[in-house]
């Protein structure tokens, strides 16, 4: 076996992070009645808000790794749920795009606002170099996986 330095374990507990994070999204799908990719979904649309930009459910099902049929049932889905609608965007009228809820915003809030709580206390904890080394480790950490994610796909083929 490998020898386990410290930075294999923290590897280990970031693994052992994503798996409790990954249950305890599960866990809020499963009690709201949606599927672990409703999740995933919402949390694309919010990220894309914050960020300014608007998300058409091709742009949606693409970040989401969904054919066009997946795509078109998953914001059915949610739209029958009441978690998003289908509006016409405002940088082009042309575009249907999917906007979150603020019925969803909320009842995400209520279920991880505790979560999300508990983890800026955790980085109020820490200085300024402490929060700088923790955003680009979990920065590579996210640039990493996307490209691990796309090294095999011109080999798959």
């Amino acid at each position: 076996m490998q020898d386990q330095g410290p930075e294999m374990e923290i590897v280990h507990l970031l693994r052992a992070t994503t798996v409790e994070l990954g249950l305890h999204s599960a866990r809020f799908a499963n009690r709201n009645g949606m599927h672990p990719t409703d999740v995933r979904a919402l949390i694309a649309l919010m990220d894309a808000a914050r960020a300014g930009e608007e998300l058409t459910a091709g742009r949606l099902g693409a970040a989401l790794g969904l054919n066009s049929a997946g795509t078109t049932a998953l914001v059915d889905r949610l739209e029958r749920a009441g978690h998003v609608r289908r509006v016409r965007g405002e940088r082009d009228r042309r575009q249907v795009v999917v906007q979150v809820e603020e019925r969803a915003v909320e009842l995400g809030w209520a279920f991880f606002g505790p979560l999300i709580g508990r983890a800026v206390e955790l980085l109020t904890e820490c200085d300024e170099r402490e929060r700088a080394a923790i955003r680009r480790f979990l920065e590579g950490v996210r640039e990493a996986a996307a490209q691990a994610g796309t090294d095999g796909e011109a080999d798959a083929g």
